[in-house]
């Protein structure tokens, strides 16, 4: 059989799903070729990485693997504490035992594209997800800290099952009866704190897309209401919408 160009393998091992490329680097390991030398290297580091990905996912397996005994081990965390407008939400999420969904992380290092990705697959995989919001309205009235406690209870009661445990990223909600778990930097230690944080940002920022709509000329679809330069310009141009946080303005609009 006629020996392929190096075009045409560079083409094969583009269209090589990452579980064909050991098949990939075995048909090739033996050629010579410089081009085909470097397209083989290429697959060996993408299935390197891929193990490493697959190893840093399992070390974020390690509290829930702790309550492996427990049926719905359940992670919770929030979104949008910060902003000067918008509701804060939050996020609650029982996974599979053993789940390998990779790429799970704090959703404040993933690209808007990679949570977007993830938010589909958390979804279909999850065995069960729920999501609680609190308007900018109610965080008004009972601030900021208590409005994120009702949004994580809101999240809670619409998983669908009563988790038995609840993994939390740092704090202790109040009036829950579950037994929880308060983990420091736990969106970056629990995959189930983590894929919460990844829901809870991404349902959010779906959100401001919707009110940069709505509310024209702040920049939220930019943004998504944080105090950026250009949003407090725009508060400063065009005073608040019904979307602020009355209480965190005013140092900006009096």
């Amino acid at each position: 059989m006629e020996r392929k160009t190096i075009t045409q393998v560079r083409e094969q091992y583009q269209a090589a799903a990452i579980a064909m490329l050991p098949a990939f680097i075995q048909e090739y390991e033996s050629d010579t070729r410089a081009g085909v030398r470097r397209l083989v290297q290429q697959a060996e580091k993408k299935l390197l990485e891929l193990e490493k990905e697959k190893e840093r996912i399992y070390r974020m397996g390690e509290y829930e693997r702790q309550y492996e005994n427990l049926a719905y081990v359940c992670g919770i965390d929030e979104a949008g504490r910060g902003p000067l407008a918008g509701p804060v939400a939050a996020a609650a999420v029982v996974l599979p035992k053993d789940c390998g969904i990779l790429y799970i992380n704090d959703s404040k290092q993933l690209s808007a594209t990679k949570r977007e990705e993830l938010y589909g697959v958390i979804q279909e995989q999850a065995l069960a997800w729920g999501i609680g919001m609190a308007s900018p309205q109610r965080i008004d009235e009972i601030n900021i800290l208590h409005a994120t406690y009702e949004a994580m209870r809101e999240a809670i009661n619409n998983l669908g099952i009563i988790p038995d445990i609840l993994l939390n990223d740092a704090v202790t909600i109040p009036d829950i009866s579950v037994r929880q778990v308060p983990i420091i930097k736990g969106d970056a230690k629990s995959i189930s704190i983590a894929a919460a944080s990844i829901l809870a940002k991404a349902a959010r920022d779906r959100l401001m897309l919707e009110y940069d709509k709505a509310y024209p000329g702040y920049g939220f679809a930019v943004h998504k209401g944080y105090g950026t330069k250009a949003h407090i310009e725009a508060l400063r141009r065009l005073g608040p919408c019904e979307i602020h946080r009355k209480t965190f303005l005013r140092s900006f609009c009096g």
